[in-house]
Protein backbone atom coordinates (compact mmCIF):
# COMPACT_ATOMS: atom_id res chain seq x y z
CA UNK A 1 0.00 0.00 0.00
CA UNK A 2 1.37 3.38 -0.81
CA UNK A 3 0.61 6.09 1.50
CA UNK A 4 1.45 10.06 0.95
CA UNK A 5 1.87 11.87 3.96
CA UNK A 6 1.82 15.36 2.47
CA UNK A 7 -1.60 16.79 3.13
CA UNK A 8 -2.62 20.30 1.38
CA UNK A 9 -4.65 23.11 2.77
CA UNK A 10 -7.70 21.83 1.84
CA UNK A 11 -7.82 18.36 3.16
CA UNK A 12 -6.92 19.77 6.72
CA UNK A 13 -9.64 22.24 5.96
CA UNK A 14 -12.22 18.98 5.15
CA UNK A 15 -10.93 17.06 8.17
CA UNK A 16 -12.42 19.86 10.78
CA UNK A 17 -14.07 22.55 9.59
CA UNK A 18 -17.87 23.01 9.95
CA UNK A 19 -18.13 19.57 11.55
CA UNK A 20 -18.91 18.69 15.35
CA UNK A 21 -15.96 17.83 17.82
CA UNK A 22 -17.14 14.41 18.27
CA UNK A 23 -17.44 13.74 14.33
CA UNK A 24 -13.86 15.26 13.48
CA UNK A 25 -12.66 13.18 10.54
CA UNK A 26 -9.58 11.34 11.01
CA UNK A 27 -6.23 13.26 9.80
CA UNK A 28 -4.90 10.70 7.77
CA UNK A 29 -5.33 7.18 6.85
CA UNK A 30 -3.71 4.36 8.48
CA UNK A 31 -3.77 1.30 10.63
CA UNK A 32 -3.39 1.17 14.04
CA UNK A 33 -2.65 -1.35 16.13
CA UNK A 34 -3.73 -2.35 19.83
CA UNK A 35 -2.26 -5.86 22.01
CA UNK A 36 -2.82 -7.28 25.44
CA UNK A 37 -1.66 -10.61 27.05
CA UNK A 38 -2.94 -12.24 30.21
CA UNK A 39 0.59 -13.20 30.95
CA UNK A 40 1.61 -10.36 33.12
CA UNK A 41 -0.58 -8.18 35.92
CA UNK A 42 0.17 -4.92 33.38
CA UNK A 43 -1.83 -7.29 30.63
CA UNK A 44 1.94 -6.52 28.43
CA UNK A 45 5.01 -8.57 26.99
CA UNK A 46 7.02 -10.32 29.50
CA UNK A 47 9.77 -9.16 27.98
CA UNK A 48 8.62 -5.76 27.49
CA UNK A 49 8.10 -5.06 30.65
CA UNK A 50 11.20 -6.31 32.49
CA UNK A 51 13.09 -4.13 29.73
CA UNK A 52 11.34 -1.12 30.74
CA UNK A 53 11.78 -2.11 34.25
CA UNK A 54 15.63 -2.58 33.90
CA UNK A 55 16.14 0.82 32.44
CA UNK A 56 13.72 2.41 35.52
CA UNK A 57 15.92 0.67 38.21
CA UNK A 58 18.98 2.07 36.57
CA UNK A 59 17.48 6.05 36.50
CA UNK A 60 16.15 5.65 40.34
CA UNK A 61 19.46 4.26 41.03
CA UNK A 62 21.34 7.19 39.32
CA UNK A 63 19.37 9.96 40.73
CA UNK A 64 19.52 8.64 44.02
CA UNK A 65 23.38 8.89 43.84
CA UNK A 66 24.17 5.17 44.61
CA UNK A 67 25.04 4.70 41.17
CA UNK A 68 26.97 7.69 40.83
CA UNK A 69 28.92 6.64 37.96
CA UNK A 70 26.19 6.28 36.01
CA UNK A 71 25.37 8.94 32.92
CA UNK A 72 22.05 9.04 31.41
CA UNK A 73 22.14 6.89 28.46
CA UNK A 74 20.84 3.61 28.79
CA UNK A 75 19.77 0.32 26.94
CA UNK A 76 18.03 -2.65 28.10
CA UNK A 77 16.77 -6.21 26.18
CA UNK A 78 14.87 -9.23 27.50
CA UNK A 79 14.78 -12.02 25.88
CA UNK A 80 12.42 -15.20 27.29
CA UNK A 81 11.62 -18.83 26.55
CA UNK A 82 7.75 -19.22 26.34
CA UNK A 83 5.83 -22.07 25.70
CA UNK A 84 1.70 -21.37 24.24
CA UNK A 85 -1.31 -22.85 25.98
CA UNK A 86 -4.20 -22.61 23.32
CA UNK A 87 -2.72 -19.46 21.77
CA UNK A 88 -1.89 -18.08 25.04
CA UNK A 89 1.63 -17.11 25.92
CA UNK A 90 3.16 -18.45 29.09
CA UNK A 91 6.76 -17.45 29.84
CA UNK A 92 9.13 -20.10 31.19
CA UNK A 93 12.34 -18.38 31.90
CA UNK A 94 14.72 -15.17 30.95
CA UNK A 95 16.99 -16.37 28.45
CA UNK A 96 18.79 -13.41 27.77
CA UNK A 97 19.20 -10.08 29.51
CA UNK A 98 21.04 -7.54 27.70
CA UNK A 99 21.98 -3.91 29.69
CA UNK A 100 24.14 -1.28 28.69
CA UNK A 101 25.03 1.92 30.61
CA UNK A 102 26.69 4.89 30.06
CA UNK A 103 29.49 5.48 32.61
CA UNK A 104 31.98 7.77 34.32
CA UNK A 105 35.11 6.80 33.31
CA UNK A 106 36.19 6.86 37.15
CA UNK A 107 34.73 3.26 37.38
CA UNK A 108 35.47 -0.24 36.18
CA UNK A 109 34.06 -1.92 33.62
CA UNK A 110 34.37 -5.11 36.38
CA UNK A 111 32.98 -3.12 39.19
CA UNK A 112 30.16 -1.60 37.04
CA UNK A 113 28.93 -5.20 36.09
CA UNK A 114 28.97 -6.39 39.16
CA UNK A 115 26.64 -3.60 40.88
CA UNK A 116 24.28 -3.67 37.68
CA UNK A 117 23.81 -7.64 38.42
CA UNK A 118 23.00 -7.45 42.13
CA UNK A 119 21.38 -4.07 42.43
CA UNK A 120 19.26 -3.48 38.70
CA UNK A 121 18.93 -7.72 37.11
CA UNK A 122 18.44 -9.61 40.37
CA UNK A 123 16.50 -7.47 41.80
CA UNK A 124 14.37 -6.73 39.25
CA UNK A 125 14.13 -10.21 37.82
CA UNK A 126 12.26 -12.17 39.17
CA UNK A 127 14.31 -15.28 40.47
CA UNK A 128 11.98 -17.99 39.69
CA UNK A 129 12.47 -16.69 36.07
CA UNK A 130 16.89 -17.07 36.55
CA UNK A 131 18.57 -20.10 36.17
CA UNK A 132 22.33 -20.96 35.50
CA UNK A 133 21.74 -20.60 32.02
CA UNK A 134 20.38 -17.36 32.03
CA UNK A 135 22.43 -15.42 29.48
CA UNK A 136 23.59 -11.55 30.82
CA UNK A 137 25.48 -9.13 28.96
CA UNK A 138 26.36 -5.86 30.60
CA UNK A 139 28.05 -3.38 28.78
CA UNK A 140 28.78 -5.90 25.98
CA UNK A 141 30.86 -3.82 23.86
CA UNK A 142 32.90 -2.58 26.44
CA UNK A 143 33.28 0.99 27.89
CA UNK A 144 30.51 3.01 27.27
CA UNK A 145 31.17 6.68 28.56
CA UNK A 146 30.09 8.92 25.44
CA UNK A 147 26.42 8.95 24.68
CA UNK A 148 22.90 10.53 24.24
CA UNK A 149 22.83 12.54 21.19
CA UNK A 150 26.33 13.45 21.11
CA UNK A 151 27.09 10.19 19.63
CA UNK A 152 23.85 8.45 18.51
CA UNK A 153 21.38 11.22 17.17
CA UNK A 154 18.61 9.98 14.73
CA UNK A 155 14.76 10.89 14.02
CA UNK A 156 12.36 11.88 16.70
CA UNK A 157 9.75 9.31 17.25
CA UNK A 158 11.57 6.33 15.46
CA UNK A 159 11.58 4.22 18.98
CA UNK A 160 7.88 3.08 17.47
CA UNK A 161 8.68 -1.12 18.98
CA UNK A 162 9.96 -0.14 22.23
CA UNK A 163 7.26 2.05 23.20
CA UNK A 164 4.66 -0.41 21.81
CA UNK A 165 5.10 -4.22 22.87
CA UNK A 166 8.50 -4.94 22.09
CA UNK A 167 7.80 -6.59 18.67
CA UNK A 168 4.71 -8.38 19.77
CA UNK A 169 1.55 -8.01 18.33
CA UNK A 170 1.73 -5.58 15.51
CA UNK A 171 2.71 -1.68 14.46
CA UNK A 172 0.75 0.50 11.94
CA UNK A 173 3.86 2.33 11.57
CA UNK A 174 3.11 5.70 12.64
CA UNK A 175 5.47 6.93 15.28
CA UNK A 176 4.01 8.83 18.56
CA UNK A 177 6.53 11.02 19.33
CA UNK A 178 6.03 14.44 18.04
CA UNK A 179 2.11 14.28 16.86
CA UNK A 180 -0.56 15.86 19.08
CA UNK A 181 -3.76 14.05 20.27
CA UNK A 182 -6.02 14.71 16.79
CA UNK A 183 -3.22 12.20 15.43
CA UNK A 184 -4.76 8.82 14.90
CA UNK A 185 -1.31 7.50 14.41
CA UNK A 186 -1.41 8.25 18.61
CA UNK A 187 -4.65 8.18 19.77
CA UNK A 188 -6.34 5.51 17.92
CA UNK A 189 -3.44 3.06 19.03
CA UNK A 190 -3.87 4.05 22.70
CA UNK A 191 -7.36 3.40 21.66
CA UNK A 192 -7.20 0.07 20.44
CA UNK A 193 -4.94 -0.76 23.40
CA UNK A 194 -7.81 0.18 25.64
CA UNK A 195 -10.14 -2.13 23.86
CA UNK A 196 -7.38 -4.96 24.22
CA UNK A 197 -6.73 -4.82 27.68
CA UNK A 198 -10.85 -4.36 28.77
CA UNK A 199 -11.03 -7.97 26.87
CA UNK A 200 -8.53 -9.67 28.23
CA UNK A 201 -9.11 -8.31 31.87
CA UNK A 202 -13.26 -8.89 31.09
CA UNK A 203 -11.45 -12.42 30.61
CA UNK A 204 -13.21 -12.63 27.31
CA UNK A 205 -9.73 -13.62 25.73
CA UNK A 206 -6.37 -14.10 26.88
CA UNK A 207 -4.58 -12.63 24.05
CA UNK A 208 -6.21 -10.06 21.64
CA UNK A 209 -4.79 -7.79 18.78
CA UNK A 210 -7.33 -5.12 18.27
CA UNK A 211 -6.38 -3.90 14.36
CA UNK A 212 -8.46 -0.32 13.47
CA UNK A 213 -8.08 1.80 10.32
CA UNK A 214 -8.99 4.73 9.33
CA UNK A 215 -10.04 7.24 5.76
CA UNK A 216 -8.69 10.55 5.64
CA UNK A 217 -11.09 13.28 6.69
CA UNK A 218 -14.07 10.23 7.88
CA UNK A 219 -14.53 9.77 10.94
CA UNK A 220 -15.35 6.20 11.29
CA UNK A 221 -13.32 3.32 11.39
CA UNK A 222 -13.50 2.03 7.68
CA UNK A 223 -12.33 -1.56 9.66
CA UNK A 224 -12.49 -2.90 13.41
CA UNK A 225 -10.37 -6.45 13.31
CA UNK A 226 -9.66 -8.53 16.23
CA UNK A 227 -6.83 -11.79 16.52
CA UNK A 228 -7.86 -13.48 19.50
CA UNK A 229 -5.05 -15.88 18.76
CA UNK A 230 -7.93 -18.96 19.59
CA UNK A 231 -8.07 -17.80 23.37
CA UNK A 232 -11.62 -16.25 23.31
CA UNK A 233 -14.59 -17.57 25.11
CA UNK A 234 -17.00 -15.85 22.39
CA UNK A 235 -16.61 -16.41 18.87
CA UNK A 236 -15.09 -13.51 16.48
CA UNK A 237 -18.41 -12.17 15.31
CA UNK A 238 -19.95 -11.56 19.04
CA UNK A 239 -16.39 -10.12 20.01
CA UNK A 240 -16.54 -7.64 17.42
CA UNK A 241 -20.27 -6.63 18.03
CA UNK A 242 -18.84 -6.26 21.86
CA UNK A 243 -16.74 -4.00 20.92
CA UNK A 244 -18.94 -1.68 18.77
CA UNK A 245 -21.25 -1.42 21.38
CA UNK A 246 -18.98 -0.44 24.05
CA UNK A 247 -16.30 1.98 22.11
CA UNK A 248 -16.98 4.82 19.96
CA UNK A 249 -13.73 4.82 18.03
CA UNK A 250 -13.99 8.14 16.03
CA UNK A 251 -11.18 10.20 16.96
CA UNK A 252 -13.12 12.84 18.53
CA UNK A 253 -14.83 11.02 20.83
CA UNK A 254 -11.10 9.05 21.40
CA UNK A 255 -9.83 12.40 22.10
CA UNK A 256 -13.28 13.04 25.10
CA UNK A 257 -13.24 9.61 26.50
CA UNK A 258 -9.81 9.17 27.19
CA UNK A 259 -9.14 12.97 28.40
CA UNK A 260 -6.47 13.11 25.70
CA UNK A 261 -6.08 16.91 26.14
CA UNK A 262 -4.36 16.44 29.59
CA UNK A 263 -0.95 17.46 29.44
CA UNK A 264 0.44 13.40 30.30
CA UNK A 265 2.39 13.21 27.11
CA UNK A 266 5.65 13.75 28.95
CA UNK A 267 5.16 10.33 30.72
CA UNK A 268 4.82 8.36 27.44
CA UNK A 269 8.52 9.17 26.42
CA UNK A 270 9.90 7.13 29.01
CA UNK A 271 9.15 3.59 30.11
CA UNK A 272 6.63 3.11 27.02
CA UNK A 273 3.46 4.36 26.51
CA UNK A 274 1.55 1.16 27.53
CA UNK A 275 1.33 -1.20 30.58
CA UNK A 276 0.92 1.82 33.18
CA UNK A 277 -1.61 2.58 34.80
CA UNK A 278 -0.98 6.46 35.32
CA UNK A 279 -2.45 7.08 31.69
CA UNK A 280 -6.19 6.00 31.24
CA UNK A 281 -6.22 3.77 28.37
CA UNK A 282 -4.48 1.43 30.53
CA UNK A 283 -7.78 1.26 32.75
CA UNK A 284 -10.18 -1.41 31.22
CA UNK A 285 -14.21 -0.09 30.57
CA UNK A 286 -16.52 -1.92 32.41
CA UNK A 287 -17.82 -3.90 29.13
CA UNK A 288 -21.56 -3.96 28.71
CA UNK A 289 -21.49 -7.75 27.04
CA UNK A 290 -25.14 -9.12 26.80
Amino acid sequence: MLCLDEQSPDIAAGVHINRDTDDVGAGDQGLMFGYATDETEECMPLTVVLAHKLNQKVADLRRSGEFWWARPDTKTQVTCEYCFSRGACVPRRVHTVVVSVQHSEKITLKELRAEVTAKVIRTVIPADYLDDKTIVHINPCGNFILGGPQVDAGLTGRKIIVDTYGGWGAHGGGAFSGKDFTKVDRSAAYAARWVAKSLVKAGLCRRCLVQVSYAIGVAEPISITLFDYGTATRSHSELVSIVKKNFDLRPGKIVRDLNLRNPIYQQTSTYGHFGRDIFPWEVPKQLVID
